[in-house]
């Protein structure tokens, strides 16, 4: 099993404020599953990240294995924001993201769903 994980996420887990989220992360890690991250996320989480949370972002992201974004993977982002812009307001993160996910046949662990309309999007 491999899982993207969102920036929703990783913030509750860096944070410890959601103990479900806290919980399922440990869980996680001892399935050893792969866990992923999108540099979309990462620059999400560095844009955010507070002075003091720096080095706990650094370890925290040090321990992911971060998703390539090729031009198949911007390719298929660009037919979500086709297909999903204007309906559903979807943005280019959300789009690279999901896109990422489908590319490495990976489940999607967000609490925002509603940013991933797509098909093809499996979630965590």
């Amino acid at each position: 099993m491999t899982v993207l994980v969102d920036s929703d996420i990783l913030i509750e887990v860096s944070r410890g404020r959601n103990a479900d989220v806290v919980s399922r992360w440990l869980e996680l890690d001892e399935t050893k599953a792969g866990v992923l991250v999108s540099p979309v996320t990462a620059a999400e989480l560095w844009a955010g990240a507070l002075p003091h949370e720096q080095n706990l972002l650094k370890a925290l992201l040090a321990n992911l294995t971060c998703a390539v974004i090729d031009e198949t993977t911007g390719a298929r982002a660009g037919e979500y924001l086709r297909k999903y812009q204007k309906s559903h307001g979807i943005e280019l993160g959300d789009a690279l993201i999901a896109a990422s996910a489908v590319q490495n046949g990976a489940s999607l662990w967000t609490r925002n769903r509603k940013h991933f309309p797509m098909k093809e999007v499996a979630f965590f």
